[in-house]
């Protein structure tokens, strides 16, 4: 997003290659500034144009397409991702000749995903549940990935169903975000300390919706909002310790600002 604004600030006019961040205040705030949020087939007809490259990453193709038609790419790939995509295309390239099988756990469709698959052609089979194991091949290697944003429990059911089958071989590579597993094992924590929390994140948001689910199973009285706008004096009590969390895809500014109109809502009440 700062390279963005950073962008904007100098030139006015930016497109990016899909929502930029999933959090609908923000993106309009950006556009507001110049930013023009584009699908695969409004980039595939630019030439000599500027576009954002976010973090979910993009396959290969997407570089070739740029290169082709003279589009100045500002590549914003999380370097998390960035590793992945070449994990990935690693371990294809050594289980591939012996007929193994590359394995993602992730959000069918999701951009990132899209991004995993497309460095390898496509040739990888992806898993959103334990229901779907029955799709792979035991008799072959498998070579576990999973999306960076996933829940880690959810990831280490996946490993042992996986396990349980007795594959020929299983090699199982940790490629959960460090950052997004520690608000996994952290959240449930901090939920149960207060009596209320606010969750901050977009509709749009996979990762929010499952942190939301998960700070919402330790404390009901769990909150989603997207702007200050849309806190509720009625959620709140006398004595009531309030928690302000949200999503990776949520800025520290948008936190602030709920936790700001939470003081004045509070201090009025």
């Amino acid at each position: 997003m700062d390279k963005a604004e950073e962008y904007l600030g100098s030139h006015g006019k930016l497109y990016s290659l899909g929502a930029i961040v999933h959090n609908g205040s923000e993106l309009r705030r950006l556009e507001s500034e110049g930013l023009e949020v584009i699908d695969n087939a409004k980039f595939d007809a630019l030439s000599g144009s500027s576009v954002l490259i976010r973090a979910h990453g993009e396959p290969p193709a997407t570089y070739e397409t740029a290169s082709r038609n003279g589009i100045e790419l500002i590549d914003c790939t999380c370097p998390v991702v960035l590793a992945l995509q070449k994990k990935i295309r690693k371990a294809y390239a050594e289980v591939h000749p012996s007929c193994g099988q590359v394995v993602i756990f992730g959000k069918r469709e999701h951009a990132e995903v899209n991004g995993l698959a497309g460095q390898v052609g496509g040739d990888v089979t992806i898993v959103q549940s334990v229901e779907d194991l029955d799709r792979l091949d035991y008799s072959r290697p498998i070579e576990l990935f999973s999306q960076t944003t996933r829940d880690p429990e959810q990831y280490s059911e996946i490993v042992n169903a996986i396990r349980s089958r007795q594959p020929v071989a299983l090699k199982v590579h940790d490629t959960i975000c460090k950052q997004v597993r520690s608000r996994y094992e952290h959240l449930p924590e901090f939920a149960a300390a207060h009596s209320i929390v606010i969750f901050v994140a977009g509709r749009e948001s996979s990762n929010g919706k499952v942190l939301f689910d998960l700070c919402r199973s330790v404390n009901p009285r769990t909150y989603s909002v997207n702007d200050p706008k849309q806190l509720d004096s009625g959620w709140f009590r006398d004595g009531d310790s309030v928690g302000v969390s949200g999503a990776t895809s949520t800025p520290s500014r948008q936190l602030a600002e709920v936790a700001a109109a939470l003081e004045s809502l509070l201090a009025g009440s």
